[in-house]
């Protein structure tokens, strides 16, 4: 082990464009119209906004936790302080192997049928190889120049969202059908259920705390990107449902593509795959910054072997995570495209979500009782009133998204019990051959730490 730190050169602006991007995904398309379909009319902005400020209650929590406790371990640390080592190991790998299976996943699928069309004579797996070569390559070059790219591809993503988007609404002469009348409570309860999906994973920007110019900037990060994303969201899927019907929409697996072509024929599906392009390469990009940094905080910890807390000494990057991302991503875009089940992708990602953004609430309201005197560079104001605010309403939410989908319920907990196996055998093993290669005078009781070296290449 050495005294090898991350470099940090994050700003705002790439903060913002990492955490929008993980979440700005193709797959997020078809997640949006599946809310639509919950709700009567163009209603769906109602839930999607109702979802995005939801979400605001978790981002101050994990923005209290990351000032608290500012590591490239994430939920990792936050929770083993405010719960117990088991807790945090169990729920924090279950994270990340869903966020990597139900994104990576549902954006393979989706895209490959986006490109399938334009490009019948291409293998749709060949795609997502060339995209997830790029990526990798970046990440493995240096933050520097994925944090550039991810600037970019986000904002101009974002702009051309929304000018389709406008596009279609004057089109339309800006007439919505019933834009106020989303139906009953059990419809629009769903829809904002699965429209958490629609922000998963912008909070996984915290990972990058020991690489910001300023810890400060994860918070605002956060809030700036679901604002962002709130908006660009509700008037996109808006404008889909009145440019195309719903069930239309409803029934394919690209209805953006549908969408892009009933308004500007081939040259908007031209744009439409430029888009979904630009959507998945944001999504794959952030989530190798991200995961990657989490997969080496974690092996620093001894939680995962050893390798994957290696750092390159010309890059100063974690590239064995990234190269390990890169081969688990292949092998489950793979699964996906055989097997064609990313709708249930989708509701497992917005279940695991929620009961994460539970868990933050409860982290907060624990860690001001456990560590009242520590400094906060961000501390939500009136008391506990948004960390319990945030158990209370997204609680409810993971079980209406759960009790839906039988298989999402299934999966869910099929991935607990291997994850808890593992949190069970496996670390309890990496950490005894740690502590038995430790020179006699340097051994101490294992501590969950936010700081430590990491292997040198």
């Amino acid at each position: 082990m050495n005294s090898l730190q991350l470099k940090k050169v994050l700003t705002l602006r790439t903060v913002v464009a990492t955490s929008a991007g993980l979440t700005l995904a193709t797959s997020t398309f078809v997640a949006a119209v599946q809310v639509a379909g919950y709700v009567l009319g163009d209603t769906a902005w109602i839930a999607i906004l109702t979802g995005g400020i939801l979400c605001f209650l978790a981002a101050a929590c994990f923005s209290e936790l990351n000032g608290l406790l500012p590591t490239a371990n994430g939920i990792r640390l936050y929770f083993s302080r405010a719960f117990n080592d088991q807790v945090s190991l169990t729920v924090s790998i279950l994270y990340m192997t869903i966020v990597i299976v139900g994104v990576v996943g549902a954006e393979s699928y989706v895209l490959s049928r986006v490109l399938g069309e334009v490009f019948p004579a291409v293998p749709p797996y060949m795609w997502v190889v060339l995209l997830l070569l790029l990526v990798t390559l970046m990440n493995i070059r240096g933050l520097k120049i994925a944090g550039v790219f991810q600037d970019v591809i986000t904002y101009g993503l974002l702009a051309s969202l929304m000018v389709i988007s406008l596009l279609a609404l004057h089109k339309g002469n800006f007439q919505l059908n019933a834009p106020f009348a989303p139906g009953g409570a059990s419809g629009l309860i769903n829809a904002v259920a699965l429209g958490v999906f629609l922000f998963v994973g912008f909070e996984w920007v915290t990972p990058l705390a020991e690489e910001v110019t300023k810890v400060k900037q994860i918070s605002k990060g956060m809030m700036i990107a679901l604002g962002l994303l709130s908006v660009t969201y509700a008037v996109f899927t808006v404008a889909m449902t009145v440019a195309v019907p719903k069930d239309v929409l409803v029934a394919s697996a690209a209805p953006h593509m549908v969408f892009a072509r009933t308004l500007l024929g081939g040259p908007g599906a031209a744009w439409m795959v430029a888009i979904s392009l630009a959507a998945s390469v944001t999504t794959f990009n952030a989530g190798m910054l991200s995961v990657s940094r989490f997969m080496y905080a974690s092996a620093r910890e001894h939680v995962l072997p050893a390798v994957f807390s290696r750092v390159s000494m010309r890059f100063f990057t974690p590239w064995v995570s990234i190269v390990a991302l890169f081969f688990v991503s292949l092998t489950v875009a793979g699964v996906i495209l055989l097997t064609h089940r990313y709708l249930v992708l989708l509701k497992l990602a917005a279940a695991m979500e929620s009961i994460v953004y539970v868990l933050a609430g409860l982290a907060v309201i624990n860690l001001r009782r456990r560590m009242p005197d520590s400094p906060r560079p961000y501390k939500i104001k009136g008391g506990l009133v948004i960390p319990v605010l945030t158990v209370v309403v997204f609680a409810p939410l993971a079980l209406a998204v759960l009790y839906t989908d039988l298989w999402a319920l299934i999966d869910l907990a099929a991935a607990f019990l291997v994850c808890l196996i593992y949190v069970n055998t496996a670390v309890p093993y990496l950490k005894k051959k740690y502590e038995a290669r430790k020179p006699a005078g340097r051994r101490r009781p294992s501590r969950t730490t936010g700081e430590g070296g990491m292997e040198e290449n």
